[in-house]
């Protein structure tokens, strides 16, 4: 396990120019001929959120959560969500769409979910920022659990490199994979407390939604922004949590490596 991290941190480490690279184009790629540019994004998440907001805040008048504004905690919720979301679907045909250089040079198709990764959390940091200036607007302190943030954020990409892989690579001979990852991802929504409290539900349907390995992360934002809670005070779910990314960045890095050599043929 640590040579199989420490042989996929060095891969990372040789090439991060061209995964830098490769990232600067996929953002700009998003808002060619666009007036507006980079600002569509902060304007998307800002939407996204009024929207979430009038419909359960004004429509069904939800109550604040542990005496702290929905909007805010709703924000931390979704922050780790759409990440997660935007990589692991974009993941899905990150290899198709480069198939030119898949095909003509020799190229490590490897980092392409490492980029999606990269382009996808420039767009977190407008979430972010959201979620801070409504942390200010609120008059809720800051605190220095909010550093936590980090680790959750690591959590994430560790969990979605291995998804990134497992699906990149099915989906060159399945194209069937990008629609079946929608499908979960939307279901994944609502079954992720991230406009809900997990703790409404019975003592036996928490267990169940706790094998959920986003309800960490998820939770975790909030532990961080909000209600100041170290990850520590979770053992059992952060060992699950761990055991649970690291045997799916093993199994992606395994599905990867093996159908890798037969992509340029099917592409």
């Amino acid at each position: 396990m640590l040579s199989f991290i420490r042989e996929t941190g060095r891969c990372i480490h040789r090439q991060r120019y061209l995964i830098l690279s490769m990232a600067r184009r996929d953002i700009a790629a998003q808002y060619v001929g666009s007036s507006l540019g980079f600002v569509w994004t902060f304007i998307h998440p800002l939407v996204l959120i009024f929207v979430f907001w009038f419909v359960f805040s004004v429509g069904f008048r939800a109550k604040p959560m542990n005496n702290v504004p929905f909007v805010v905690w709703l924000t931390a919720g979704m922050a780790p969500w759409f990440l997660f979301s935007q990589i692991v679907g974009a993941s899905a045909g990150v290899v198709v769409a480069h198939a030119n250089l898949i095909k003509k040079t020799l190229f490590s198709s490897e980092i392409l979910p490492v980029v999606t990764i990269v382009s996808a959390s420039v767009t977190h940091l407008a979430f972010l920022l959201l979620l801070l200036l409504l942390l200010i607007f609120q008059h809720i302190a800051f605190s220095l659990y909010i550093l936590q943030f980090f680790y959750y954020l690591f959590c994430l990409w560790i969990l979605t490199l291995g998804l990134g892989w497992m699906v990149a690579a099915l989906h060159v001979f399945l194209r069937d994979v990008a629609q079946i990852v929608g499908v979960v991802l939307q279901v994944g929504f609502w079954v992720t407390p991230v406009f809900w409290d997990i703790h409404i539900m019975p003592a036996k349907v928490q267990t169940v939604l706790k094998l959920n390995p986003m309800l960490y992360i998820v939770q975790g934002y909030r532990d961080s922004f909000i209600s100041r809670t170290g990850f520590w005070h979770h053992p059992s779910q952060t060992l699950y949590f761990w055991c649970f990314a690291l045997v799916t960045l093993l199994l992606g890095n395994f599905i990867f490596k093996r159908l890798q050599p037969q992509f340029a043929d099917v592409l």
